[in-house]
């Protein structure tokens, strides 16, 4: 590091606790001399008598200091009384000054996913010195490792791109969540493109955001990112670039849509780390000439959109009151974790008394359409339906929106400015480095400690497999009951949104490599119901939607299916809970009967419930049909119903609560579950197996 730079240095970290607009502040007291007053921090005074502290304001009035307290901003992140907290750069990444927004639409029509035609095209580019750069962003690597931040990042006057002087498109990427690295225009219309890796690594070329400007109406143009690193992608089974255009918004008011012709992703010439690589190809033409424009991998939600939201959360003066916002934790950039409380407010001696759910997304920060989903559950648990109501009124939601707001700026696909995955470090003590799991496993751990946690979970993208789908831990070394009482929620998942969630595709096992994450770190403290929610990227091949993408409203209705299904999880009338019991049990039956004829020496240990690593379902999309008949999803979903109107068809329903009385007269099976789901710490109940799989058995009588 440079001399200037240390000098540089020092001088931001001075006030990188505190908003840079503080220090304007304090320039306009003193430049502006109002009423002969200063106003100065303790810190700022030598005179031993001042404590050494940012949190008191020193103001000279008539002749001598007042002391007084900073208001607690940074405590609740978000105040309707001024803007929102900076956003906080690595000093050395340059951002242009334009905020970029983007409309909230939903197409129409859905939009099918792309069919090969088999004469899609595979570019190879030869490194050549003759090719014009028309765009080059910033060294990724200038500095090794992250130094500091600040806002706005570097200071020094920005470079400006290629003189506009023909008709080359240019690109632009210094923006928040973009992340393009550099253009070549190796054809009148094509263009090879480099995506910057996660800052700070060498790897992790999945995410692509960037803008496109002197565009021409009617040209087929081609683009080619050259540098992915995953062997597989869902471009190669229809997925489809997005794409924006600002004049389409303005004019027509459509935003964010499907393109592209002669779509491929293919194995390109081998690196100069002697690892092959992997391009994504496709054409387009735009709509409008001279039209500002964007291209992204998924939907973008960035830091500054989240703010935003809590916002307008923060200024409802109804929701405010059942929504808290507080800061969980700084990150190692200086930026805001934020942590809502949604529950509605009630003594403390009665809201003891109620069970937690946690929610977290955006650990990997490439991930955006784990924020579409939060984004869904955070409109409909603060809405004014009588079900949002009866939820509030029975748990407390710990909710964390955004766990990587460093990664998310910048634009990184996977990990934090630590250049760590961060959903690999749950069982980390190194708080400074990772500071948002860290203080996320904590807050778990003192909420665990005042009430019942029933359900964790982490909301995540999969680049590899369509639909949306859990991943869960297996408790089949410790109980079966547990073994298929993990598996309840996801399975009424599918049942209550079955065009778009698949179980056949949910696993329940702990990898060793999986055993720094959330979800298992959870479940070993003791959450029994411990799950990843993975949305891929691409679209369903499920019921109505099979073959289209998926927009921002099918994953925001993932939120309100994900509260639905809390609602019969929970549903006081455990009919459906019994019964998905007795499904699960049978489904398994099949399949152990499968797996015994197609292998005599398998073992019960190994087979799980993964339809699709069974022998004959080993494509997702042909194991549909029979997936469907396995589960009998009902495709017509019964009306939801609140708290009181659930408790009246307990009369309805007095048979089966006496064959239920009957079990658990003979085995108490009944108790022993209640006494399992209630006591986190119980993690090897006594329950008798014979018994278990005896009343799943028998056959409960028929609904009607």
């Amino acid at each position: 590091m440079s001399e200037d730079s240390e000098k540089e240095d020092y001088s931001d970290r001075t006030i990188s606790d505190e908003d840079e607009s503080d220090e304007d502040n304090f320039m306009k007291f003193v430049n502006e001399d109002i009423h002969q007053c200063a106003l100065l921090t303790a810190d700022s005074i030598s005179d031993p008598f001042f404590p050494r502290t940012t949190q008191i304001l020193l103001e000279y009035q008539l002749g001598r200091w007042v002391p007084r307290l900073r208001k607690p901003r940074d405590l609740y992140g978000v105040s309707s009384s001024g803007p929102l907290s900076p956003t906080r750069w690595p000093y050395h990444c340059e951002v242009i000054d334009e905020k970029i927004e983007h409309i909230d639409w939903t197409p129409s029509n859905p939009e099918p996913m792309y069919i090969p035609t088999g004469l899609e095209v595979e570019p190879l580019y030869a490194n050549s010195k003759e090719e014009t750069v028309v765009y080059l962003a910033e060294d990724a690597y200038k500095e090794p490792c992250f130094v500091y931040s600040r806002v706005g990042g570097n200071r020094t006057p920005l470079k400006q791109p290629v003189d506009n002087c023909d008709d080359t498109l240019m690109f632009e990427a210094r923006f928040e969540s973009g992340n393009l690295q550099k253009v070549v225009k190796v054809g009148e219309y094509e263009y090879q493109l480099t995506v910057r890796p996660d800052l700070f690594t060498n790897k992790h070329t999945q995410w692509y955001y960037f803008q496109v400007t002197n565009t021409q109406a009617g040209i087929v143009y081609r683009f080619t990112i050259t540098n992915f690193t995953k062997p597989a992608s869902l471009y190669n089974r229809g997925m489809r670039p997005l794409f924006y255009s600002e004049k389409e918004a303005s004019a027509h008011n459509i935003g964010w849509q499907r393109i592209g012709d002669q779509i491929k992703y293919y194995r390109n010439n081998q690196g100069q780390d002697r690892h092959h690589h992997f391009s994504l190809t496709w054409t387009f033409q735009f709509p409008h000439s001279k039209d500002t424009c964007y291209f992204a991998h998924c939907y973008p939600y960035t830091y500054t959109n989240l703010q935003e939201y809590l916002s307008g959360i923060n200024n409802d003066p109804v929701r405010s009151k059942f929504c808290k916002i507080r800061v969980l934790c700084h990150t190692i950039a200086r930026n805001m974790v934020y942590i809502l409380t949604i529950t509605t407010p009630l003594k403390n001696s009665e809201s003891r008394k109620r069970k937690a759910v946690i929610l977290t997304a955006r650990v990997h920060p490439g991930e955006t359409n784990s924020s579409w989903i939060m984004k869904g559950f955070l409109d409909y648990i603060l809405g004014n339906s009588s079900d949002a109501k009866l939820l509030r009124d029975t748990f407390v939601f710990k909710v964390v929106p955004m766990l990587n707001p460093d990664g998310v700026i910048v634009g990184n696909y996977r990990c934090s400015l630590a250049g760590r995955d961060l959903n690999r470090n749950y069982t980390s003590l190194l708080k400074e480095s990772f500071p948002s799991v860290w203080y996320t496993r904590n807050m778990i751990r003192r909420l665990m400690e005042k009430r019942e946690v029933i359900l964790y979970c982490d909301l995540h993208g999969h680049s590899k497999k369509e639909n949306i789908f859990m991943y869960g831990c297996d408790g089949s070394d410790r109980c079966k009951a547990l073994y298929l009482q993990q598996r309840i929620f996801p399975l009424m998942l599918s049942k209550n949104c079955p065009d778009k969630f698949s179980f056949s595709s949910c696993k329940f096992n702990i990898q060793k490599s999986k055993e720094g994450t959330g979800r298992v770190v959870m479940w070993k403290m003791g959450i029994r119901n411990s799950f990843t929610m993975e949305a891929t990227f691409c679209g369903s091949t499920l019921g109505n939607k099979r073959g289209t993408h998926f927009n921002t409203k099918d994953l925001e209705s993932m939120g309100y299916h994900f509260c639905d299904s809390l609602l019969d999880y929970c549903d006081p009338d455990r009919t459906k809970y019994y019964q998905c019991l007795k499904e699960l049990d049978e489904m398994e039956k099949h399949i152990n009967l499968e797996k015994v004829i197609d292998d005599s020496d398998t073992s019960l240990k190994e087979i799980t419930l993964d339809l699709e690593t069974s022998s004959h379902a080993s494509d997702s999309s042909e194991s549909n049909d029979s997936q469907t008949d396995l589960l009998k999803l009902n495709s017509q979903k019964k009306q939801l119903k609140t708290k009181k109107e659930r408790n009246s068809t307990i009369e309805r329903h007095q048979n089966i609560r006496e064959e239920e009385q009957e079990v658990c007269d003979k085995g108490h099976l009944v108790q022993r579950h209640k006494e399992s789901d209630s006591d986190v710490t119980d993690t090897r109940p006594s329950i008798s197996d014979d018994c278990i799989f005896d009343y799943f058995r028998r056959q409960l009588p028929n609904q009607g």
